[in-house]
């Protein structure tokens, strides 16, 4: 791996951030670019923002080829799906992505659930419908409660879990009516969900640390989904035995239907999973980092992640990941009315990063001494120590030293290891 390198990573939030940190800390790096970024990315001598719209692919081209930036990293899932890989190897630049196709396993439930069955993967017993009568009718099918999910991008929050038939056929004509095309209703599956990355090579993989992500939007998960209320790593409760099991049985099928399928895949893959009482099973495929796992399952890569990275994106062996034994939590702080109609424009109080404990910035306005919330998710307070129970003292003992008007967080990030292994 060259020395010097120049870095471009495209997106705005806390996951790009925590993308752009990670990046600037080896030492073969000098500088790391985001685009367009946000305001409060520019604390670091390392990392720059660029003033340049993640789907404006000839614009950052451009930038690219007058930087000599050595190689780009995508974050948000908008820029794969439009193609944004396509694009960049068309004119030779290198990129770390997957191509508009191999996309489409976030971007269609159906063509994800598809590539599933074909490849033997398991997951959830499922069907797909072209119009509200259809699904309606096809309720018969499934038990309550029923999982609806749109057929396409949502952010995170295009997957209702309806607990009866009614609520169930309310959603449906309401996705229908939002203009959805088609929707996919699905079999609920019970078990505690685990999320899984995986950086995919030209003929190899790595596996980075396992997370645990908090969807529903308040306490003891309640309330709607969301992109993400916080996340934690490693995963304590989670056997050693059950992880063999789905690397046996979800990610090496995974990988090998990537291959077979012969998609254009130089990117990372993330597996979401619910080990059911029948062992485990995929509830949904990203082909990114996720929001909020990335700020916690990054810290926690004692390597060097953009080694990794280059040998990817040049088609080298993969250099073996080596985990620290850190505990990592992050807690996200979202604006009020957050998913559905999240308020804009209050002021926020000024963050300031502590001994193993730091802030990532999402959709925030201004500078340190003066942010603004911009909508949704604003910031992620993350916290790292010996064990989680520690790491979840620091992220909310950090919260509770400041005031956050028309904004909300969850108290019970981490429960589920801390009061299954801690008690």
């Amino acid at each position: 791996m060259q020395d010097q390198l120049k870095l471009l990573v495209i997106g705005s939030g806390g996951r790009e951030h925590a993308i752009a940190k990670q990046l600037a800390q080896s030492p073969h790096v000098s500088h790391v670019f985001v685009a367009p970024g946000n305001p409060l990315m520019n604390n670091s001598r390392d990392i720059s923002t660029v003033e340049i719209s993640e789907n404006d692919f000839d614009a950052l081209k451009g930038f690219v080829f007058d930087q000599g930036i050595a190689w780009t990293f995508v974050g948000p899932e908008d820029a794969l799906c439009a193609g944004i890989v396509d694009s960049f190897l068309a004119d030779g630049l290198k990129i770390f992505g997957p191509d508009k196709k191999a996309a489409q396993l976030e971007g269609s439930k159906d063509f994800a659930m598809q590539f599933m069955d074909r490849y033997h993967i398991p997951t959830a017993k499922y069907k797909t419908y072209q119009s509200a009568a259809e699904a309606i009718l096809g309720l018969k099918d499934f038990a309550e409660p029923v999982v609806i999910k749109a057929d396409g991008l949502a952010g995170g929050k295009g997957v209702v879990i309806a607990p009866d038939k009614k609520t169930a056929e309310n959603e449906i004509q309401l996705m229908f009516r939002k203009g959805q095309k088609q929707v996919v209703l699905e079999e609920f599956l019970a078990g505690d969900e685990y999320s899984m990355f995986v950086v995919l090579g030209q003929n190899e993989y790595r596996i980075l640390p396992m997370a645990q992500d908090h969807k529903r939007a308040f306490d003891g998960d309640q309330g709607l989904n969301t992109g993400g209320m916080g996340a934690y790593s490693p995963v304590p409760q989670l056997s050693q035995a059950d992880y063999e099991r789905m690397v046996k049985e979800v990610v090496e099928p995974t990988v090998k239907g990537i291959w077979q399928a012969q998609f254009n895949y130089c990117g990372l893959i993330y597996i979401g999973m619910i080990l059911t009482e029948q062992g485990p099973k995929v509830i949904e495929y990203n082909v990114r980092l996720g929001d909020p796992e990335t700020q916690v399952v990054l810290p926690r890569i004692a390597s060097d992640f953009a080694e990794l990275i280059d040998a990817a994106v040049n088609h080298q062996q993969l250099p073996q990941v080596v985990f620290s034994s850190k505990a990592v939590l992050g807690v996200v702080v979202a604006s009020a009315g957050y998913p559905k109609a999240p308020k804009t424009g209050q002021k926020l109080p000024e963050l300031k990063d502590e001994d193993d404990v730091w802030i990532d910035y999402a959709n925030v306005l201004g500078e340190p001494q003066a942010i603004t919330g911009n909508g949704g998710r604003l910031v992620t307070v993350v916290a790292q120590a010996d064990d989680l129970k520690e790491a979840q003292a620091k992220a909310y003992q950090t919260l509770e030293k400041y005031k956050f008007e028309d904004c909300f967080y969850r108290h019970d990030i981490g429960y589920k290891a801390t009061r299954k292994t801690f008690e």
